[in-house]
């Protein structure tokens, strides 16, 4: 039988919002809003914190998490997965929950392990949304995305895409920072140079797309909340006191 591993990456130099993790919204960390959410995934056989913070870590124990210590030198969160991935050879599908998603919806985890254990052809899966009319369409910590006919991402950005030259022909998706690797596509992906659009979008899933790996999307009604700046935690905190 396939095991699935829940993987959350968290680490403490966020350049917008430091020690990120460990910020307590209702005397909670953020990362154990993040684990409590992913420990609840049915299909997910472990669910391990990765980090390369002694707090962290410390914190993570505090609450009864597995969590591993990595490396300080990876350069992105999917490198970060592939160190602890090592050490269990028996994950043969990985997820990459983000330690900064406090509100990911169960059913969007459930989601992209279904996406990437169905699709014999995807490297990839992950999550989509529609941008609502009163969101930031400019806003660059909103990822958007583009797909082909068949659901597979032709590109993310920071930036407007698709461009409206002509007003409300395409609709208009946000990417939901969640991926499903199958495990040899996560070690190909991660043993790739960073190409320049990548290190111009600091978006690690154009190295996949660069390279002609295909992401599976879906598109879900979830509205999250990541927390990138201060303003969004804010937001999280406004909602978890209503």
């Amino acid at each position: 039988m396939s095991k699935v591993a829940i993987i959350i990456p968290a680490r403490y130099n966020s350049k917008r919002l430091q020690g990120k993790p460990l910020i307590k919204v209702n005397n909670k960390p953020i990362i154990q809003w993040v684990w409590e959410k992913a420990v609840k995934v049915k299909s997910a056989d472990a669910v391990i914190i990765a980090t390369d913070n002694k707090e962290i870590y410390d914190c993570a124990k505090s609450f009864k998490a597995d969590v591993e210590m990595t490396s300080e030198q990876h350069k992105c969160g999917s490198d970060r997965i592939v160190e602890v991935a090592q050490r269990h050879p028996d994950f043969e599908y990985i997820i990459n929950l983000q330690g900064d998603e406090p509100m990911i919806d169960v059913k969007c985890v459930e989601k992209v392990i279904s996406l990437i254990k169905k699709d014999k052809s995807a490297d990839i899966s992950t999550l989509l949304a529609e941008i609502g009319e009163n969101e930031d369409f400019d806003d660059p910590n909103m990822v958007k995305c583009v797909t082909d006919i068949n659901g597979y991402a032709l590109y993310f950005s920071r930036s407007k895409i698709p461009y409206e030259r002509n007003m409300n022909i395409a609709k208009l998706y946000k990417h939901i920072g969640i991926y499903g690797y199958k495990r040899e596509s996560l070690f190909k992906m991660t043993k790739y140079e960073q190409p320049a659009i990548e290190r111009a979008e600091s978006l690690e899933q154009l190295r996949a797309l660069y390279n002609g790996m295909k992401i599976i999307t879906a598109v879900v009604k979830y509205n999250s909340i990541g927390i990138d700046t201060i303003e969004d935690l804010q937001a999280f905190r406004e909602l978890v006191e209503k």
